[in-house]
């Protein structure tokens, strides 16, 4: 236990970690809102938002870069003392969020009804998706200034101040979703409009926080292209890498849906758990993308190694806590989510497997957060494809070999394996301690 006595980096990283993580806690509660109020309105309505939520959480999370990218280029700004240069890159990050998500705004309400028929089992449950994202499109570019602020304000240590805008964001949103469900008869549209209007409030708020710091600071506030066009270049490679994590949860849905129809059931509690466990792994991580741009951008490099192993410590002591108490919780979990003997029986094997997987998980979640935080998105990239190619003949032996879920979590964890090769190597390298302002690569 010695080795993680606290000392200033620890406190550090649990100044920014902590708030991270109620902050993380805090935006499936927009779903978790909506899915309460929407399940009253019977069994069509809760399946068409279940399709028009799965359409957005993929369009937001596959920009999450807009965050990732902002908070490591205003880290390492900031760390070099360029205060002024951090928020003019940070505003630039905000109106490229404006701009994609107009574009995807657009994109979603044209290809509303299209897409949701692809995937409904009913004209019924279609409609009223398609419905719902004709209203929530309006609010895709908010979502997404959402991000980009939020990565403004992490870049510069602050992550109390996302805190609390989700937070009231999340309480106006479920006033909102009663009064407009319930209180005007809107049905499931009054749940998407209520949701837009509570992320526009949001918007709204962390871009003022933004705002302020620019003037204060006399950075531009104005559209610069060139600005924009260094954000979006910078973006692509998170985005890629963000991309091949996403596959990888679609393969594992996908061979999981050939097997028997009690281990796709058990799919859906084993994900839902090992989400949740995300959370704290994930807070850490957003403490290193912050620290380890200002450093570097410090020229700090001893002290962007030495946080940097600090924070792989407590990566594997949170994960190894998360692991031990998935292990003792795992039959009760079952049980609380199903009475289906064969679902349960499925459920535990994978949520062990899943378990003894949480410790290397905690320093792989760190070590990418490090990493993004350095600027190394091109290494990420390149990464994701060399893991993804080893996951998918995995998962594929899976159906082949006529295997259950656990092996499928088996092959989960030969994934997390690789990339937690490919990020300790790269950790015990110079490469990724590119030191200023800016990151060339």
């Amino acid at each position: 236990m010695r080795p993680l006595a606290l000392h200033d980096d620890d406190r550090e990283m649990l100044r920014l970690a902590v708030p991270a993580f109620a902050a993380l806690v805090s935006e499936p509660l927009f779903l978790l809102a909506d899915t309460a109020v929407v399940g009253h309105l019977g069994t069509d309505p809760l399946a068409a938002l279940a399709l028009a939520a799965t359409v957005l959480q993929t369009v937001v999370g596959l920009c999450i870069f807009l965050a990732y990218g902002t908070t490591a280029t205003v880290g390492r700004r900031l760390g070099a003392g360029d205060l002024r240069g951090a928020l003019a890159d940070g505003v630039s990050g905000g109106w490229l969020a404006l701009l994609l998500g107009a574009g995807l705004a657009t994109a979603l309400a044209v290809g509303a009804h299209p897409l949701t028929e692809l995937f409904a089992v009913s004209s019924s449950v279609a409609d009223q998706a398609g419905a719902y994202l004709l209203v929530a499109a309006p609010g895709l570019p908010a979502m997404l200034v959402v991000l980009a602020a939020t990565g403004v304000l992490r870049g510069l240590q602050d992550t109390r101040t996302p805190l609390v805008v989700l937070v009231a964001a999340n309480v106006v949103n479920i006033v909102l979703n009663v009064a407009f469900v319930y209180g005007l008869d809107l049905g499931l549209t009054g749940s998407a409009l209520g949701t837009t209007l509570a992320q526009t409030g949001a918007a709204v708020a962390m871009t003022a926080a933004v705002v302020r710091a620019a003037r204060r600071h006399g950075a531009r506030l104005g559209l610069h292209p060139r600005g924009v066009l260094h954000a979006a270049r910078s973006g692509v490679a998170l985005f890629v890498r963000t991309l091949t994590l996403r596959i990888v949860l679609l393969v594992s849905t996908a061979v999981a849906g050939a097997l028997p129809a009690a281990s796709l059931a058990a799919q859906q509690i084993v994900v839902t758990v090992v989400s949740a466990l995300a959370f704290a792994l994930d807070a850490i991580a957003i403490a290193g993308q912050a620290t380890t741009g200002r450093h570097l951008g410090a020229g700090d490099v001893a002290s962007a190694r030495r946080t940097t192993r600090r924070m792989m410590a407590w990566g594997a002591v949170t994960g190894t806590i998360a692991g031990l108490g998935l292990l003792v919780v795992s039959p009760w979990l079952a049980w609380a989510f199903t009475e289906d003997r064969e679902v349960r029986s499925a459920a535990v094997g994978a949520l062990v497997v899943a378990a003894l997987v949480q410790p290397l998980s905690g320093v792989v979640f760190v070590l990418d957060g490090v990493l993004i935080g350095a600027g190394d998105g091109r290494y990420l990239a390149w990464a994701g494809v060399l893991t993804l190619a080893a996951y998918i003949p995995c998962a594929v032996a899976v159906v082949v070999a006529g295997g259950g879920l656990v092996w499928l979590w088996v092959a989960y964890g030969t994934w997390i394996l690789a990339r937690g090769v490919t990020l300790v190597l790269r950790e015990r390298s110079d490469a990724w301690l590119v030191t200023g302002a800016v990151h060339a690569g």
